[in-house]
């Protein structure tokens, strides 16, 4: 990733984040720690379930959302944080072996008022499964530092 600033978001771009593959390995851990229900832990339990199966955690979903948009869309020299996420949606189950790929496209960049050195993007970001089906969307917010802000 190289270094981008909030100038170099522009309204309406889209990009291709790369893709994660979700191991059931992970699935069983993250879920074991964090969130767990049985279609997440316990995979006898999960297949006579609702879901036919062992199914990741929303919330597993959402960490590899954000892993690839930490390493492919948001830059260590400007990224300042998030105030929130306007909206979350999990939409499809994600499954073992699942790959999933990553887009994002810059809803409104707008400059601060009050602090001017940075700005506040919102962002639509979606991942895809193998099979392009859209299975988690989000609406991020990220304050991002302006170019000239950093300059000596």
């Amino acid at each position: 990733m190289s270094d981008r600033y909030f100038e170099d978001y522009v309204e309406g771009s889209t990009e291709e984040l790369g893709s994660i593959k979700v191991s059931e390995d992970e699935i069983l851990e993250f879920a074991t720690k964090y969130d767990p229900q049985p279609f997440h832990v316990d995979p006898p339990a999960a297949a006579a379930g609702p879901y036919g199966g062992l199914i990741a955690s929303g919330w597993h979903t959402a960490s590899l959302m954000m892993k690839l948009v930490v390493r492919n869309y948001l830059s260590a020299a400007s990224s300042l944080g998030s105030p929130g996420i306007d909206e979350l949606r999990w939409l499809k189950p994600v499954r073992p072996g699942d790959e999933l790929r990553a887009r994002v496209q810059v809803l409104e960049a707008r400059p601060s008022k009050s602090k001017p050195d940075r700005g506040l993007l919102r962002s639509l970001v979606e991942l895809r499964n193998q099979d392009d089906e859209t299975v988690f969307t989000a609406v991020a917010l990220n304050f991002v530092l302006r170019r000239w802000a950093t300059a000596t």
